[in-house]
């Protein structure tokens, strides 16, 4: 019978941890990583910066009338390296809807910057200040501590959406693009 009780409340205590971990999956990397991030509704900062082809490029201008997603990254960065693949699938999937799409590097080394590019296959628009994330003012403007941090500018100049997760940008773009 007391063996009968300890698997009874073993079972119990199991399904209990197993319910509580279920209703409370681990936290939004958003939570730690975007605060500081630019919220909905805030007009996105403008900003002139060369691109990979040395010509500059001012965001106002590139990004008017259309929704833009923009990508802070850099080569140096593992994390942006293992998210490459997906912002390159949503460009796939988007650009042609008219969504544009920039990538704002961090690198500091031209060459390294230029052979990241080529070597994560990135087809989108990308700049770069040649400065470290810390120096950047863009990186300043628009809050950006972490990398990849990623936002969707509406047509009107407005952010959407800010976050350090792709895949919340490309849910995000699908909804705005069913209706």
């Amino acid at each position: 019978m007391r063996n009968v009780l300890k698997t009874i409340s073993l079972f119990f205590l199991i399904t209990l941890t197993f319910n509580a971990f279920c209703q409370n999956p681990e936290p939004d990397d958003d939570a730690k990583y975007a605060t500081d991030l630019l919220k909905a509704g805030t007009p996105a900062p403008d900003f002139k910066i060369n691109t990979d082809k040395g010509k500059p490029l001012t965001f106002s201008k590139f990004a008017k009338g259309h929704y833009v997603v923009l990508d802070f990254w850099a080569s140096w960065c593992p994390d942006c390296r293992k998210d490459a693949p997906q912002m390159v699938s949503m460009y796939e999937k988007f650009h042609s809807k008219g969504v544009k799409f920039i990538g704002v590097s961090f690198d500091t080394d031209k060459e390294k910057w230029l052979a990241g590019i080529e070597s994560l296959k990135l087809p989108y628009t990308q700049v770069c200040e040649l400065v470290s994330k810390s120096q950047s003012p863009t990186a300043a403007a628009y809050g950006v501590k972490w990398i990849p941090s990623v936002y969707l500018i509406d047509p009107e100049g407005n952010v959407v959406l800010s976050t350090v997760l792709s895949h919340k940008i490309e849910k995000k773009l699908e909804e705005i693009f069913e209706k």
